[in-house]
């Protein structure tokens, strides 16, 4: 199999089902922010993160293409597509709780940094963030996408506890904002 196939050189591309639309398109702009998402994943992992983060990353790089396929599937239209389920986003927020009863309470915001595998974490959360603004806007349209939705809220979240607790392996500090009512 070639890996060109010329089909989108007019700028166009084709959608799970067969149906064709812009590259432009808010879909194709939400399954691939969700893309850039894992990619980043994926540079994270290159960094020591300690075997059980790593572990849960490999676990959402692969939930990742599940909504990449859901967003790619407009409505209903295929029985093979797998969708995502309500119980991803649950398994977050237990991966969520689970690690951050091993950091200290936040008492202050703080800022992306610290470690690379933190400020990488936060650099995903951030473009997590960006998908789910862009599903937000697919979901006004197609409604059988919010449970993708619900799971890119969750994953932001998990992201930014995620960042914290790579910071806490590799015995760096959360990186405290400012206040600047405080004066220096």
């Amino acid at each position: 199999m070639k890996i060109y196939t010329k089909t989108g050189d007019g700028g166009e591309t084709g959608l799970w089902g067969g149906a064709r639309t812009t590259k432009d398109d808010i879909r194709i702009q939400a399954y691939g922010t969700v893309d850039e998402c894992n990619s980043i994943l994926g540079i994270v992992r290159t960094f020591d993160v300690g075997p059980e983060l790593d572990g849960i990353l490999v676990q959402i790089q692969n939930d990742l293409f599940i909504v990449g396929g859901d967003l790619s599937t407009p409505g209903k239209t295929s029985a093979a597509i797998t969708r995502v389920s309500p119980e991803m986003a649950v398994i977050i927020e237990k991966w969520i709780d689970k690690l951050e009863s091993s950091l200290p309470p936040l008492k202050q915001f703080i800022l992306p940094g610290g470690c690379p595998a933190s400020a990488y974490l936060h650099f995903a959360r951030t473009v997590c963030r960006r998908a789910e603004r862009l599903v937000t806007s697919l979901v006004r349209a197609d409604t059988t996408h919010r449970p993708a939705l619900v799971y890119l809220n969750r994953l932001s979240d998990f992201l930014f506890v995620a960042s914290r607790t790579s910071n806490r392996l590799a015995g760096h500090a959360d990186v405290l904002r400012k206040d600047p009512s405080n004066k220096r």
